[in-house]
């Protein structure tokens, strides 16, 4: 079984209460420390790499991005998923061909621009050509940014949903979405559902999972606390 069919099936058959939890790597050494804790897989976060490279999100050279992702997932024997945000501009041909260079298992796509959505029907062909490039050898994470940019409504959310896994995506990732709305959600998208965890408070991953998760993530939300922990380790130097 190759590394991208153990990463689609650790989606599957899963209980309520026990969603695939991926931590989010930044570079190399935080990959191994994941790892080497037990997870099964990891997916990286495109803030967390760009903070890593001295970059704001959104504002990593695709080159840059790439060449990261390769180094995390060089650094572990565990599937990667990378998050390459809109596809930086690149065909889907190229963006899946990059996207194996590294050794990546998997991508978040997201579907809007300049904290604009983008035309759901011209996305979901999009995402069917990259499907129709990949085939089989990487895991589609189809974001869906409707709460995120300020259409919030559950409606919207499921249609665009629809329209992406009938395209071709593994699983949805409807980004920011309430805690509240996941079981609308989640009985209204076919296939798995991702759900980002930013901060330390909130429901933990296994409520989430009672709640609609199929798998649980947390964006930059990890690079960010060992951040605080190296500036409270900084001052104690003073």
């Amino acid at each position: 079984m190759s590394k991208a069919d153990t990463f689609r099936a650790l989606h599957h058959h899963r209980a309520p209460e026990d969603p695939l939890v991926l931590p989010g790597p930044w570079d190399a050494v935080s990959a191994r420390v994941f790892a080497e804790a037990g997870f099964p897989a990891l997916a990286t976060p495109s803030a967390g790499v760009a903070a890593s490279l001295g970059y704001e999100d959104g504002q990593v050279p695709a080159d840059e991005m790439f060449a990261a992702v390769a180094r995390i997932v060089r650094a572990v024997d565990v599937p990667v998923s990378a998050d390459v945000e809109g596809g930086y501009g690149l065909a889907p041909k190229e963006l899946v061909e990059r996207l194996l260079e590294t050794g990546a298992v998997g991508c978040n796509l997201e579907d809007s621009e300049d904290g604009q959505l983008k035309d759901p029907h011209a996305h979901a062909e999009w995402l069917a050509e990259v499907r129709a490039a990949a085939g089989d050898r990487l895991f589609v994470n189809a974001r869906v940014d409707t709460f995120a940019c300020g259409a919030p409504g559950p409606e919207r959310t499921i249609e665009r949903a629809a329209l992406y896994v009938a395209a071709g995506a593994d699983c949805v990732y409807p980004i920011e979405a309430p805690t509240e709305v996941l079981p609308l959600l989640r009985s209204g998208i076919q296939g798995p559902v991702n759900v980002g965890v930013f901060t330390e408070e909130g429901p933990s991953p296994a409520e989430l999972g009672a709640r609609g998760a199929t798998r649980v993530t947390f964006g930059p939300g990890l690079q960010r606390r060992a951040t605080r922990a190296l500036r409270e380790i900084a001052a104690r130097l003073t």
